[in-house]
């Protein structure tokens, strides 16, 4: 079931009404139950995939709490049991995700050999949400083992931490001392949280409806047609995929975050106006915050972090970086992308000392707001260079687009009119947006002319804080109050 689905606008209000005329004590019952249902409105098979990994969570979590109350000497099987649990999840994660990219990578190898192909291969779906919720419930055991919770003795309401349907299949990942607490503890109906949750809601569906898929109608056009369209086209279209993905992703994370507000639960930061971000390392630390901060916290510091020396710190950042995007997908461009931003990562902090040094001597002030622009300006180009790897069907069709945009024939056309095609306006919930049919050509001097329009509005997603970024409340009179 999706979020913008005709289902999810008659399954939500019920669901809703029934929590709060439940009882407290019984009522987290009702919340697994919805959760396995909206689950299974995509695949009833895989739903027991989704109460396997619970179980093998749970029964973990259970053992290395046991050990840690009576046999806390016992290091080494507690060790086990969190290695036995990792190796159980991450293998259905690989069989269903990972598995023909590995024989389809090991033939791509073989091809350049003398040695016969592999044929296997499996037809099957890959189980949504399936990243999402192993990570969420690796996290729960690896905080047990850590002893910074306490393993949870209710199966039901484990199995409702895992499911819970608002962030079940896109995040954000949740921590168990966050969700497992507030699940314990639920919250009684409150209106003004209700309308909150609502807005919140509201501005998700802004940010994905109205923003990311008409914004995806030009760049999927343009990126199926790499032969039909110059550099010019793949120039604009790269640049608005990275407000399409941010647009997608963080308001869908909206959405997910106010529809748990309007029944009483917080849900953590997941987006932090990142396009602002003056680095790129800045850029991780605003941007997808709840699966950046999981794999600080379950990989990199595991790893030694930076307590190991410089060397090992940028190795570590490699790995982060590489494993991050080998979980966005199955795919090489992927690997490409997360390695990119490694790399990113490490030269920043190469150059760090030398680019203080420099501003050091030349008097800069940290806030110098011509320097910040400049550095924005620049994060954002690095950026979204590494998008392109993300959007791309393979590398070779991201090398063919880089190609295209570095070798324009007039790139002033990007601004002189010259590119013109059917520029339409439309008038939805009082906000002015625009979308280009696929006539092929784009008149920037209306975009411009829109963007200026628009400025309060486009201002409020690039400076979005997670969900946040229009401030929205209510006061008694019911009267909407809207900041910046």
């Amino acid at each position: 079931m999706l979020f913008n689905s005709y289902s999810f606008f008659v399954f939500f209000p019920i669901v809703v009404v029934v929590y709060f005329l439940l009882p407290k004590r019984v009522s987290y019952l009702w919340l697994l139950t919805a959760s396995y249902y909206f689950y299974m409105g995509w695949n009833a098979k895989y739903a027991l995939l989704l109460l396997l990994s619970t179980a093998i969570t749970y029964i973990s979590g259970i053992v290395i709490q046991w050990l840690n109350d009576n046999r806390p000497e016992k290091i080494e099987a507690k060790k086990w049991v969190v290695v036995g649990c990792i190796v159980a999840n991450l293998a259905i994660l690989f069989f269903f995700k990972y598995f023909n990219f590995t024989i389809e990578s090991i033939n791509a190898v073989l091809d350049h050999t003398s040695l016969p192909t592999v044929n296997t291969s499996l037809d099957v779906l890959l189980p949504v949400g399936i990243s999402f919720y192993t990570f969420q419930a690796l996290g729960y055991t690896v905080d047990v083992y850590r002893r910074e919770i306490e393993a949870e003795k209710n199966f039901f309401r484990y199995a409702l931490f895992v499911s819970f349907f608002p962030q079940l299949v896109a995040g954000p990942i949740e921590r168990s001392k966050n969700l497992l607490n507030q699940l314990r503890n639920p919250k009684s109906y409150h209106y003004g949280r209700m309308c909150d949750g609502l807005l919140l809601m509201i501005w998700g569906y802004f940010l994905k409806l109205v923003i990311a898929d008409r914004i995806a109608i030009f760049v999927d056009n343009v990126y199926a047609n790499v032969d039909i369209y110059d550099g010019r086209y793949l120039l604009l279209a790269s640049v608005l995929f990275a407000f399409q993905i941010y647009c997608d992703f963080a308001g869908y994370s909206t959405i997910a975050i106010g529809a748990a507000e309007v029944m009483g639960f917080e849900l953590m930061e997941n987006f932090n106006s990142p396009y602002l971000s003056q680095s790129v390392a800045e850029f991780w630390r605003r941007w997808h915050i709840s699966l950046s901060s999981w794999f600080k916290d379950y990989l990199y510091i595991p790893l030694g972090g930076n307590r190991k020396g410089k060397i090992r710190k940028y190795i570590n950042i490699m790995i982060v970086f590489l494993v991050s995007g080998l979980w966005h997908g199955a795919n090489w461009s992927y690997v490409v992308w997360g390695g990119l931003n490694g790399v990113y990562q490490v030269i920043g902090a190469i150059f760090t000392p030398l680019r203080n040094k420099i501003k050091e001597n030349l008097h800069l002030k940290k806030n110098f707001l011509p320097l910040m622009i400049v550095y924005m300006f620049v994060t954002f180009i690095l950026v979204d260079l590494t998008w392109i790897f993300f959007r791309a069907d393979t590398i070779q069709h991201a090398f063919d687009i880089i190609e295209s945009i570095f070798h324009m024939n007039d790139p002033v056309l990007l601004a002189n009119g010259a590119l013109k095609c059917d520029f339409k306006f439309k008038y939805y919930n009082k906000m002015d947006y625009y979308y280009c049919r696929n006539s092929g050509d784009f008149d920037f001097w209306n975009l411009g002319k829109w963007i200026f329009r628009n400025k309060f509005y486009i201002f409020s997603v690039l400076r979005q804080r997670d969900y946040r970024g229009i401030a929205i409340s209510t006061n008694r009179k019911k009267k909407l109050i809207i900041s910046i």
